[in-house]
């Protein structure tokens, strides 16, 4: 029985490391995503002005 919590205890943590990562991921390439889509909106407006 203690091997077999040790191994779930384990698995769990794992898991929570990959979940956290995943969504730290997806934050940061939405991040960048949002800021070229505003630099390129940007240049846009400028070239527009002109």
């Amino acid at each position: 029985m203690q091997k077999k919590s040790k191994l779930g205890l384990i698995i769990g943590i794992i898991s929570f490391v990959a979940a956290v990562t995943a969504a730290l991921t997806a934050f940061l390439i939405v991040k960048d995503k949002k800021k070229k889509d505003d630099e390129e909106l940007m240049e846009y407006l400028d070239c527009s002005i002109e």
